[in-house]
């Protein structure tokens, strides 16, 4: 959170920062949940735009956190102190689902533009030139974090990332199976599987059957 002086006057930007060591939340629900919070990984530029009413919120965390640290320590300080940083992560991410809901025009464009990309890279030589692709290439290719473009995604599709890679590869696989000219082997290689045995799990898992039995069905 930061503030600045009025326009045309130097200003130096201030902020507040809540740093804490790993031990503060060592066996508590916060440590076993803290990881499902991915915008700790998010970029600078994916940064979180609250408004006043929100900003008030996470105000009020800090200044708990704040007037609890400066308490003397009993039994039950720890348990005061991760009660409001578990809060204060709750707000973010309502927050974070908040602005995916507003941009949702934006979001709409990076989708357009990721489907391309995908569309792009499956139908050229990469898949046996380069391999599969990753998450992390599409996020860069977006100039987005791997962490952010997943989260985005998922809330628009319901997919993550990579299940919509593995869903527009299979798609070309059931295209490819179905020729009897080449073998499951040489078809999953094509598709950019560094071993056979990887793509028959992906497909049967996706699918449902094996590539052998759906080019029998079919």
């Amino acid at each position: 959170m930061g503030g600045t002086e009025p326009e045309g006057e130097w200003h130096q930007p201030y902020g507040l920062a809540l740093v804490f060591h790993p031990d503060l939340i060592k066996g508590t629900s916060l440590a076993k949940t803290i990881h499902e919070y991915s915008f700790f990984c998010y970029d600078s530029c994916e940064a979180l735009h609250v408004s006043e009413k929100e900003r008030a919120l996470i105000d009020i965390c800090f200044g708990n956190i704040e007037t609890e640290v400066k308490q003397n320590i009993d039994k039950h300080s720890k348990k005061i102190l991760v009660a409001n940083i578990e809060l204060l992560l709750k707000y973010c991410s309502r927050f974070y689902d908040r602005q995916f809901i507003t941009r949702e025009t934006a979001n709409h464009q990076v989708i357009e533009k990721f489907e391309n990309l995908l569309t792009d890279y499956i139908l050229s030589e990469n898949l046996q030139n380069i391999g599969l692709p990753s998450v992390t290439y599409f996020a860069e290719e977006l100039h987005l974090s791997p962490n952010y473009l997943g989260d985005l995604l998922k809330k628009e599709t319901g997919k993550t990332t990579l299940e919509l890679i593995h869903l527009k590869i299979l798609d070309l696989a059931k295209e490819k199976v179905i020729d009897t000219s080449k073998s499951i082997s040489e078809i999953a290689y094509e598709l950019g599987f560094k071993y056979p045995q990887h793509f028959t799990r992906l497909f049967k898992q996706k699918v449902g059957i094996s590539p052998l039995e759906f080019r029998g069905l079919n």
